[in-house]
């Protein structure tokens, strides 16, 4: 097998340049470099992309995935763990529907019912989510990072965890409008998005084009796109243009 560099980003969805820049940093270098330049690459190749491409659907960054792969051996002993992973991130999945969706019903129930949801088990309300696990997505906003780290050790296990809570309350809201149509221009959807940035410049100084980019981070990158499709598809979509839309109302 000898695939020049065109064909490798037509079937695996990486772009040329993406391909180009994992052989700049040494994590996938081609099976060789035709006389016009041009980068090949062989099966072993197409292998070692696959591990790449899973290792970052499972929201790992780059300087991590390059050790996994470059500490491996065994191509079978590799897949089974990559395969161990995808396994136990489908059972988190699993764990975030089941959450949410007995969510869903209980509050269908009690709008059906005529009065307001009755939460036995606080907790149930948040079995499988781990905001924390999503922390290090901040890693694109340094200086935030380091703010909410500095808050985040001044604070007791609670309070903490009281703030995860009213994180992912948040998410649910939206989603609740989403679900019900509303567009991202309603007040109600724009005070959710007002209150997220205020609790940002809170912490540190954010800029409309800070604000904006994180709003891209949330379709763009893995684990936060991954805690806002856990609670409704396309909530992540939803989030980011109703970001796009209060940022353009920002100081420049």
């Amino acid at each position: 097998m000898d695939l020049p560099i065109a064909e490798v980003a037509r079937m695996s969805g990486v772009t040329a340049r993406t391909l180009r820049h994992y052989d700049e940093i040494g994590l996938l270098p081609p099976a060789r470099i035709a006389a016009n330049g041009h980068r090949h690459y062989g099966e072993r190749q197409l292998l070692r992309l696959q591990q790449i491409l899973v290792l970052r659907a499972l929201g790992l960054g780059l300087p991590e995935i390059g050790r996994i792969v470059g500490e491996q051996v065994d191509e079978v002993e590799a897949l089974r763990g990559h395969h161990r992973r995808l396994l136990a991130e489908r059972d988190r999945h699993d764990a975030l529907a089941a959450t949410v969706a007995r969510t869903l019903a209980d509050l269908e129930r009690s709008r059906e019912e005529g009065h307001p949801m009755t939460i036995n088990r606080p907790e149930n309300l948040f079995e499988g989510i781990h905001p924390a696990r999503y922390q290090d997505g901040l890693g694109d906003f340094p200086e935030l990072a380091e703010a909410t780290a500095r808050r985040t050790d001044g604070m007791d296990p609670a309070e903490v965890e009281r703030g995860q809570r009213e994180r992912t309350a948040v998410m649910i809201r939206l989603a609740e409008l989403m679900e019900a149509g509303v567009p991202v221009a309603d007040a109600a959807v724009q005070a959710e998005v007002d209150a997220q940035f205020r609790s940002l410049t809170e912490l540190h100084p954010v800029t409309a084009d800070e604000f904006r980019a994180m709003g891209r981070a949330c379709v763009r990158q893995p684990k936060w796109r991954a805690a806002h499709e856990a609670i409704a598809p396309g909530l992540a979509e939803y989030q980011q243009a109703a970001i796009e839309l209060y940022a353009a109302g920002l100081p420049a």
